[in-house]
C-alpha cells in the first residue's frame, strides 16, 4: 500500500471516531471528563452555626443552589468555622476572597444606610418591614450599597425585635433599666437606644458576651427570642423581658465582581433562592416571637419571660432618641414613619 493511500485510509478512521465521540456527546449530554468546566466555587460564611435560624436558611439555599445548577456551581456555607466576626466576614466578601457572607447582628455598622430601620421603635411590625425591605425602600439601600462597597445584595431578612435578657431582675419598666450594664452591638444606635431609655450602653463583639455575663462585665444585653434559644443565652441569663425595642435588619451579600461573573441564569438562581431562604428565616423567626410561645420556648431551659409596658418604652424612645434620628436621615425617614403594609 502506498504512503498516500495509508494516510488517507489513517485519516478516514481518525474522522470515523471523532464523529463516534462527538455522538455520544450529543447523546448524552456530557462532554468527557478531561473536557468538562469544573463547577464555580462560591463560599458563604456566616458568624453562627446551625441551629441558628439564618444558617439553617443559608446552609439549605447552598445546597439547592449546587444541587440545581447541575454542576454549573459548587456553593458551600459555613456557620461559624470560617471567619469567626461579622467584620471579618464582610471585609472578605469586600475583597472577594470569599464570595458571600452576612453582616449578621452588625449590619448598621458595616452598612449605615440601614441604620435608620434600627431606631427604637420606628419599624411597627414585621408586615411592614418587608413590605419595605423588598420595595422601594429595600432597592433604594440596595443600589447604595452597590455604588458604595460593591456588594450585590441578595436579600434582607432580620432576626426580629430585640428583647432583654437579664440575670438579675426583669426588665418591665423603662426605670428597671437605671444602673443596668447592657451589652449591645457595635453600631452608635444600639447604644444610643440602651442609654436613651435609661440604661449604660457597653458595646461589645458578641463572640465576648458569654465570658462577660459570667464574670459580671454586664448585667445582661439584648437578643430576639429566636436566638435566645440558638445561642443558648440562658445559661446567663434568668430573664426575657417582651420590649420590642429595637427591630434588627440585616442582609446577606455577594461581592459584586463575582456576582457579574455568573451568567444570567445562575444570577436569577442565587436571587430566587435567597428570597425563598429570606421567607424560612421570616417564619422561623416570627413563630417564636410573641409572650406565649416565648414561654414555651424558654422557661424550659430556666428562664422567666415577661411582658413589658411596651408603650413607656415607645414614649421614651419617641422623646429621648427620635429627634437626632430624624434630623440625620430625612427623606428616608419620613418614608419609613409613614409607612403602611
Amino acid at each position: 500500500m502506498s504512503a498516500p493511500t495509508s494516510r488517507a485510509l489513517l485519516d478516514r478512521r481518525m474522522l470515523l471516531r471523532a464523529s463516534a465521540g462527538m455522538a455520544g456527546i450529543l447523546a448524552t449530554g456530557r462532554a468527557p471528563a478531561f473536557a468538562q468546566a469544573q463547577p464555580k466555587k462560591l463560599v458563604f460564611a456566616h458568624i453562627n452555626a446551625i441551629p441558628e435560624s439564618a444558617a439553617v436558611a443559608f446552609d439549605w439555599m447552598a445546597k439547592e443552589a449546587t444541587a440545581q445548577s447541575k454542576g454549573a456551581l459548587d456553593v458551600q456555607f459555613f456557620g461559624k468555622t470560617l471567619i469567626p466576626q461579622e467584620l471579618e466576614i464582610m471585609n472578605a466578601v469586600k475583597s472577594g476572597s470569599v464570595a458571600m457572607g452576612s453582616p449578621a447582628g452588625a449590619a448598621a455598622t458595616v452598612f449605615p444606610e440601614m441604620g435608620a430601620l434600627l431606631v427604637p421603635y420606628l419599624v411597627k411590625d414585621y408586615a411592614s418591614a418587608y413590605a419595605m425591605l423588598n420595595g422601594r425602600i429595600g432597592d433604594k439601600i440596595s443600589r447604595e450599597i452597590e455604588d458604595k462597597y460593591k456588594l450585590k445584595v441578595l436579600c434582607y431578612f432580620d432576626y426580629g425585635f430585640r428583647h432583654f435578657w437579664t440575670s438579675k431582675k426583669p426588665i418591665v419598666e423603662p426605670k428597671d433599666l437605671r444602673g443596668m450594664k447592657i451589652r449591645v452591638q457595635q453600631a452608635k444606635i444600639f447604644g444610643d437606644t440602651i442609654n436613651g431609655l435609661g440604661g449604660s450602653a457597653v458595646p461589645m463583639a458578641f463572640g465576648e458576651v458569654i465570658t462577660a455575663a459570667k464574670q459580671g462585665v454586664i448585667d445582661g444585653g439584648d437578643l430576639p427570642i429566636v436566638n435566645m434559644k440558638a445561642l443558648k443565652i440562658y445559661d446567663v441569663s434568668k430573664y426575657a423581658s417582651l420590649t420590642y425595642h429595637n427591630y434588627g435588619p440585616t442582609n446577606a451579600v455577594m461581592n459584586l465582581e463575582i456576582w457579574n461573573g455568573l451568567s444570567a441564569e445562575q444570577q436569577k438562581l442565587i436571587l430566587d433562592l435567597s428570597r425563598a431562604a429570606q421567607e424560612k428565616i421570616r417564619v422561623a423567626t416570627e413563630s417564636v416571637d410573641n409572650f406565649a410561645k416565648a414561654k414555651s420556648e424558654l422557661e424550659p431551659f430556666g428562664m422567666t419571660v415577661v411582658e413589658s409596658n411596651v408603650g413607656e418604652f415607645r414614649k421614651v424612645a419617641q422623646q429621648k432618641i427620635w429627634p437626632a434620628y430624624k434630623g440625620q436621615y430625612g427623606a428616608l425617614w419620613d418614608d419609613i414613619e409613614g409607612f403602611k403594609a
